[in-house]
């Protein structure tokens, strides 16, 4: 079996091992490939694994070998899957692999906002604690989260996540579902006009859809607290960014914290970049190297399953 992966670096980049996907085949992991590089580098390929790659409805009907696509990420629609279908091929996922590292990563962006650590321990590797006349200053309101109300836009596995570890910080939790369910002793389900007006925090983490495209827009943003925090590590297009940007600017919400954004790689011209109170990280909430090394063992277990006649994931 010829197994190509097309753009490893990602999850891999060489901290964790090949080794449980050489031993299925004969194996081409390239760090990265340009879409023009794709269809010659996987001519011969039975098996493609792509992170973040675009497999487009002519490159998959230009590869007649192809019989398997996995994508190393819980997102797929990097893939066109009806081409994919109408050829015969699955294409299988990963889901649920990062759950535990994104929730963590939703409340690193969460405490920065509330607390400013960054900052404040530059300052006093700024040598500005040494020459302060007090025993302690800050430049910015601390935040307790104990009572504040977290709002989940999503309530998968991820925002379930979010909301257990919102509890354990005193937190109140409303969420949104597409599928209803009922009230909890420690959830209480709100319809999305009123859980953006009545939290101190949103928290995003919801798939991607044309339905949710830009679910976060000026009117949305309205609703919302003067005082209230908006978190997305979820994906970048659920934003209206040049409104988030405006809503930061005027003061409008009180602060965001982002690890997605709509384009990535982003422009530098992007309006969040010069927002008030916007903290952005390079889409890492699902790298920890222990979430890494889970997706690489299921992607090598998903191709296990298809070779065995028993594909596992399928998304198509």
């Amino acid at each position: 079996m010829n197994i190509v992966v097309i753009d490893g670096f990602t999850l891999n980049p060489g901290d964790l091992s090949w080794s449980g996907l050489e031993r299925l085949g004969k194996c081409l992991i390239y760090e990265r490939s340009a879409p023009h590089e794709i269809v010659p580098r996987a001519t011969d390929a039975e098996v493609i694994l792509t992170n973040k790659a675009v497999l487009s409805r002519d490159q998959i009907f230009s590869l007649p070998k192809l019989k398997y696509i996995g994508v190393t990420a819980t997102g797929f629609n990097i893939v066109d899957v009806t081409a994919a279908r109408e050829r015969g091929i699955p294409v299988c996922n990963v889901p649920a692999y990062g759950t535990r590292s994104v929730a963590q990563m939703t409340f690193a962006l969460l405490l920065e906002l509330a607390q400013r650590v960054g900052h404040h321990a530059q300052t006093v590797r700024d040598g500005r604690w040494s020459a302060c006349p007090d025993f302690c200053y800050w430049d910015y309101p601390l935040i307790e989260l104990d009572g504040l109300t977290m709002g989940i836009v999503g309530y998968g596995q991820i925002g379930q996540a979010v909301a257990e570890l919102a509890r354990a910080f005193g937190m109140r939790v409303a969420a949104f579902n597409r599928s209803k369910r009922p009230d909890d002793d420690a959830i209480k389900f709100v319809d999305l006009d009123r859980l953006f007006s009545e939290s101190d925090v949103v928290s995003l983490h919801c798939p991607l859809t044309p339905e949710t495209k830009h679910l976060v827009n000026a009117e949305r943003l309205a609703k919302m607290k003067p005082s209230a925090f908006l978190l997305n590590t979820s994906r970048g297009p659920l934003i209206d960014e040049a409104a988030l940007a405006d809503a930061l600017n005027t003061g409008r919400i009180a602060g965001a914290g982002l690890d997605v954004l709509s384009i990535e790689p982003p422009p530098k011209d992007n309006p969040l970049f010069k927002a008030s109170n916007c903290f952005i990280t390079p889409h890492i909430a699902w790298a920890t190297r222990a979430a890494r090394a889970r997706l690489m063992e299921r992607s090598v277990a998903n191709i296990e399953a298809y070779v065995r006649g028993q594909p596992v994931n399928v998304v198509n």
